[in-house]
Formats: structure tokens, sequence, C-alpha cells
């Protein structure tokens, strides 16, 4: 600071004044400083001023996987939410392992964030004590949790598949599968299981049809792998529900492999709306979450607590039933 000052010709304490916003430095010196920290590769060094003021300027965000593009979405959709307001994110994942997510939630409340998102509504019961007791907003994402700690801004898993269920079975389907993974660590997959079972009874149907494919996240690999065990344990199965889009491609493709036709003699439902699900052939059927959405809305949510703005404590976000070839049967071919 002293090396720009001196560039500058001004005080170090000038230099910090025209460095933050809302201080009263004419134009024409905050320019002169900016020159000359440009000039030099200067960046300011927030530390000192964060102590004083006690404040962080950053937004904890654990998700359960980086390289999920529903969960990269939303961090997006978070990240554009908080910009304007100079919040940054300190984000986390938990590898699907809520023993891993408290961990994680303990190292980032050390570090006194403003405000901390976390995914899903299930915790281990030490977590959602360092939760409750954070002194911050917290806001749980992509469930629609029983009990919420802070704020909610999510969905239904199990009622959006049941609306799969519901279209299937409108197409005439009557023998329905369902293929997941570990529901001990997937918490909205299981939902989502929970979601067929209830919605398969409820139109007096068996619910049999499961097909377990271990640990989450489920590639298109398990998918496929899934679907080859589905075909050759019940052969007479007419349509399958994929807990992701990435492991419904994967059961696409093994149909195709074995020359099962779809939709026609196999309907494929996946749920996220990942890209390729719109491009693949046939396209699939899906759920689209809005997972930007869910970020935006966090970002907002964030932003009237730490304002004191009043909020509501939980947004329910709708998903919608994208019907597309995997699912669409010619009347022709309805049972």
């Amino acid at each position: 600071m002293m090396d720009v000052a001196q560039r500058a010709g001004v005080s170090p304490m000038t230099v910090s004044r025209a460095l933050k916003d809302g201080t009263s430095v004419s134009a024409k010196t905050r320019e002169k400083v900016a020159k000359a920290a440009e000039d030099l590769g200067y960046v300011f060094d927030s530390t000192a001023s964060n102590l004083r003021s006690q404040k962080s300027n950053f937004v904890a965000v654990t998700i359960p996987s980086i390289n999920n593009a529903n969960f990269a979405q939303t961090v997006r959709g978070l990240s554009d939410g908080l910009r304007p307001s100079g919040l940054q994110i300190l984000l986390g994942y938990t590898d699907y392992d809520t023993a891993q997510e408290e961990q994680l939630i303990e190292q980032l409340l050390t570090r006194r964030p403003e405000a901390i998102v976390v995914t899903g509504g299930k915790h281990t019961p030490r977590a959602r004590r360092l939760l409750e007791n954070a002194g911050i907003p917290v806001v749980e994402t992509w469930d629609l949790p029983e009990d919420p700690i802070g704020n909610v801004v999510g969905f239904s898993n199990a009622a959006a598949v049941g609306r799969l269920v519901d279209h299937l079975v409108e197409q005439g389907r009557r023998k329905i599968a369902f293929i997941g993974g570990d529901t001990t660590r997937d918490t909205r997959g299981a939902d989502r299981r929970l979601g067929f079972l209830h919605a398969m009874e409820r139109h007096g149907l068996l619910s049999d049809r499961l097909i377990a494919v271990g640990t989450p996240p489920i590639s298109m690999r398990e998918g496929a792998n899934a679907m080859g065990r589905l075909l050759d344990t019940m052969p007479d199965t007419e349509a399958v529900i994929c807990v992701s889009d990435l492991s419904a491609f994967g059961a696409l493709t093994e149909c195709q492999r074995r020359g099962v036709a779809v939709p026609d003699r196999m309907s494929v439902a996946g749920f996220g709306d990942y890209d390729i699900g719109q491009i693949c052939v046939p396209s699939m059927t899906t759920i689209n979450p809005f997972p930007i959405e869910i970020g935006q809305q966090s970002a907002r949510v964030i932003l009237d607590l730490l304002e004191g703005k009043p909020t509501d404590r939980i947004l329910t976000i709708v998903p919608e039933l994208l019907v597309r070839e995997s699912t669409q049967l010619t009347p022709s071919h309805r049972v």
C-alpha cells in the first residue's frame, strides 16, 4: 500500500479509502490510485478490514458433487444473485456423505461466513446442531424438509417422481421399474424411490421392480448395467424410471444394444433435464427441477435476511414434467 501511495503521490490512508466503495475520495484521486495499483499489480488485502467490520463477505455452500450439472447450475444462479452485493462463494462438496457434510459444515463455519447454503434437508444430529447454533442465515435447498433449520428453497423429490409414474400410467404402462443408487447416501434419490413406491401404490400397481446400482452419483455405465439386469430378470417390464438423466441415458443405450424399441416396447424416463436428455435419440422424458432458479431464489433469501427484510421461510419450486419421445406412445401402442 505504501508503494501505491508513493507512486500515486498520496498517503497510505488515502489509498485505503480510494480502494473501497462509499468513501469520500474524489474521482480524480480514486482514478490515480487505481492506475498506480494496476501498474504495480497490487490487490487490496481485506483481512484487517474484515476483522474490524466482523464481516467475511462470503457465503458458504455445500453440494454433493462438483461435476453434476444440476448442482453446478444452482451454484451459478446463487453466485449471479449474490454478485451485485459483493458477496462471494466458498464451495465445498460432500460426496453424498452426511458424515463428510458434518465435517465440512464445521470447517466452513470456522471461517465465519455471512450465510450458509446446504443441499438437502437431512443431516447428522451434530451437523444440525452446528447449523442451528451458527447465528447466520441457513438455507436448505433441493428438498422440502419436514423440520427446516432456517429457510428452504426446494421441492418434493417424491412428488416429482410421482408425476412421472402418473404420466406412464396414463400411457397405459403398468409394469414399471425404478433404477436408483444407495439410498443411505443419496437422500434425494431415496425420496425419489419413495415417491415411486407411493405412486405405484396409489394406482394399485405392484412396486417390486426395484434395481439398486451402488454408490451415487449413478453413472451412464451403471444405468446401462442396471437396465441389463432388469431385462434379464424381469423381461416383461414395460417402463423404467431412473434416478437421473445420466442413468436413464445408460438404460436407453442398453435397450438399443439389445434391440428393445423405445418407447414402443419400453418407456424410459429420467430426472434432471440434462443436456444429454434433450439431444439423445429418442429424446428423454424427464423432470426439470429448475436448478438455476433454486440458486437465484437462495441468493434473494440470503440478501433479504442480511438486510433485515421479511422473507418467506419456505420457497417451493415446482418442477416441470417434460414429456419427450422416450415415453410418448402412439395410440396403437398403448395398452
